[in-house]
């Protein structure tokens, strides 16, 4: 974003930081008042709804709007009014941004984006087996995505078309919980993505070791992370279209040769197997957190709303057709693998999917399949890497963090976004598979948590909003809808070592205590904040709590 794009002003930028983010409804328009509290701003007056392009606004207000419409070109459409089944509002065209920052993202690249900040195919799955046997294993990859895939994907088809900008859940959360909880959304939220993303570099060589044994350790090991993480940034660099039809190239190739082995595995299937189970002998603390792992993160793709071409059809066609390729591409292999050879649990750990195929094609098949798992880490890592770098730059543009967090390079990519996400993940690839998993994990509960109280108390304060996709709920099936992750959540938490307890606790006080420390160094010009006009017009303002959005 230019600079001449932004509201700079500190005295503006410290009153719109600290008011609430909030959302007009149906048949209130605000006015101003002064009832004696401190000259607090409160909603009263009810009146009919607008029409849709039109606007009700005090002479100050439309007097600001005439003054950023000569300057940027295009005025803000605030969050607008529900009259029977349409929804007007949150700049109903298909970009909410004047300036085009290269080309946006349209439904192909993000179904594979999506698929993999989720999956990345059927590598790492195989401990399902292991832990829990064929019968649980199939079980766990049809019924866990009811229970969290789904609901998580349907709340950030609904939020995210809401607040179709680069904040995703970070605007969601400050939305109905205020700028403190919005914060430690991103924090929590951006950790965990670049610990996850400090896996992939480290899997992409464990899986090329076998041929090459230098990469098992020491310097070489050290010197082809970083030369990999350089690669895989400057892909991330050079633009989001770049990265979606790269994840798009990179997803057919991972994702065929299971299919080829499936087809070869057909005379050979014995469907008895499949229904081999032993509740006795099952460890639920790998079942559960491999499934959990496998099936998370459908909300990362929020903070790429901004970068996608009309969002409000896009962003929940895409989540619709990713949620269908995620299961199919997990419950399909393990049928294969389960069902064509004899069990022997103890086999079934990380990389038994490649001595699978070359028992059942030979050789060329299983370093087929050791080659769409390495390209399947570079496509996860190229996709959490977005996510995260983009989500620091709408943090930015909503004046959370520091202005320069919004400099976008030549092709549109958040440029410091990307160097400060890509210094995390070489930061934290010395870490164990076992121990980055369980931190990510933890944190990513957290910010989940947070997630759906946003999401329940705007369906109560709120419920006339502009939601171009509603989950066809009421607020208290809105409510319902959330009490089985939640619960998820807790059983997920509990298992949880007390190291990595202590270590994700150590990270959210980190959050709590950061933020108050970006707040003086705005107050003190420290540093430089601002809030982007370009985004939609969530109205700030202050009014009386049982009117409010954040209290």
């Amino acid at each position: 974003m230019a600079p001449a794009e932004k509201t700079n002003t500190n005295s503006v930028t410290e009153i719109r930081r600290h008011a609430s983010i909030e959302i007009s409804s149906a048949a209130v328009k605000p006015v101003l008042s002064d009832h004696g509290g401190g000259g607090a701003t409160v909603v009263e007056a009810a009146a009919p709804p607008p029409l849709a392009g039109t606007k009700t606004q005090t002479s100050n207000n439309h007097m600001d709007e005439k003054l950023r419409g000569a300057r940027s070109g295009q005025t803000s459409t605030a969050m607008g009014e529900h009259r029977d089944s349409q929804y007007i509002g949150i700049n109903e065209g298909p970009s909410p941004r004047p300036n085009n920052h290269g080309k946006k993202i349209s439904v192909l690249p993000l179904v594979f984006l999506i698929f993999y900040e989720v999956s990345g195919g059927p590598f790492g799955v195989e401990d399902t087996v292991r832990a829990a046997g064929p019968l649980l294993a199939l079980a766990g990859f049809l019924i866990f995505p009811l229970i969290w895939s789904v609901p998580e994907a349907l709340i950030t088809a609904e939020m995210g078309t809401m607040f179709p900008e680069n904040g995703g859940y970070v605007v969601w959360v400050s939305s109905a919980l205020g700028p403190f909880w919005g914060f430690q959304q991103g924090w929590m939220k951006w950790l965990s993505g670049v610990i996850d993303n400090a896996l992939y570099p480290v899997l992409f060589l464990d899986y090329l070791k076998s041929g090459i044994p230098a990469l098992g350790g020491g310097w070489p090991r050290v010197a082809a992370v970083l030369a990999l993480t350089i690669v895989l940034t400057y892909m991330n660099y050079r633009g989001l279209t770049i990265v979606g039809w790269g994840a798009v190239l990179l997803g057919i190739f991972s994702i065929l040769p299971f299919v080829v082995m499936g087809f070869i595995s057909i005379p050979k299937l014995r469907p008895e197997r499949w229904l081999v189970a032993n509740v006795h002998k099952v460890d639920w603390n790998l079942y559960l957190n491999t499934l959990f792992w496998n099936l998370n993160y459908w909300d990362s793709i929020s903070t790429l709303a901004g970068e996608v071409e009309n969002p409000k059809k896009t962003l929940p066609k895409a989540l619709f057709y990713a949620l269908i390729l995620v299961v199919v591409g997990y419950f399909f292999p393990l049928l294969t693998g389960t069902g064509a050879i004899p069990l022997n649990r103890e086999l079934w750990t990380d990389g038994y999917f490649a001595d699978v195929a070359k028992v059942l094609g030979g050789a060329w098949l299983s370093w087929w399949v050791r080659g769409a798992a390495a390209m399947s880490n570079m496509g996860m890592f190229v996709a959490e890497m977005s996510s995260d770098s983009f989500q620091l730059l709408g943090m930015a543009e909503r004046g959370m963090i520091p202005e320069f967090f919004a400099r976008r390079s030549r092709y549109g990519t958040p440029l410091v976004g990307i160097l400060f996400s890509a210094s995390g993940i070489v930061l934290l690839s010395w870490l164990s598979f076992q121990e980055i998993v369980a931190a990510e994990n933890f944190l990513y509960c957290f910010g989940m948590i947070l997630e759906f109280i946003a999401f329940v108390r705007l369906r109560f304060v709120a419920p006339h909003a502009a939601r171009p996709y509603k989950i066809p709920v009421g607020p208290f099936g809105a409510v319902a809808m959330c009490v089985p992750p939640a619960i998820l959540i807790g059983v997920v938490l509990a298992f949880s070592s007390v190291k990595v307890m202590i270590v994700s606790l150590v990270a959210v006080m980190v959050g709590v205590v950061l933020h108050p420390c970006l707040r003086q160094s705005e107050k003190r010009r420290w540093l430089r904040f601002s809030i982007s006009e370009n985004l939609p017009d969530i109205h700030h303002t202050s009014v009386r709590d049982n009117d409010t959005l954040v209290r």
